[in-house]
């Protein structure tokens, strides 16, 4: 699991949609107690900006005429901040992903 936090237009759908669940996943795990806190020290998750990003992704699934129907209200105050290394995840999202690249290069 994993917050890309590229711009939301540059992924591809099966990047886009893989990165909007994983934003339920993480709320469904951290509202269990469970502990996503290797994921955060690594740099794959910023707790602080589980909202937004899931924003951003849910208004691009509706701009590619996509159904999204599965709001997301979280807080996430009392969670580490940590940064995400977006220039690394785009490099590693062109080396994946031929769609991704693809999208990328069109841009």
């Amino acid at each position: 699991m994993r917050m890309w936090n590229v711009n939301p237009q540059l992924l591809c759908n099966k990047h886009l949609l893989g990165e909007h669940v994983e934003m339920h996943m993480f709320v469904g795990t951290i509202n269990k107690g469970k502990s996503i806190q290797g994921y955060v020290q690594k740099g794959l998750i910023n707790p602080q900006q589980i909202n937004p990003r899931h924003q951003a992704l849910a208004e691009e699934m509706l701009a590619r005429g996509m159904n999204h129907q599965s709001d997301l209200d979280f807080s996430s105050k009392s969670l580490p901040i940590h940064s995400i290394a977006v220039h690394h995840n785009i490099k590693e999202l062109k080396r994946r992903c031929p769609a991704c690249r693809q999208r990328m290069e069109a841009m």
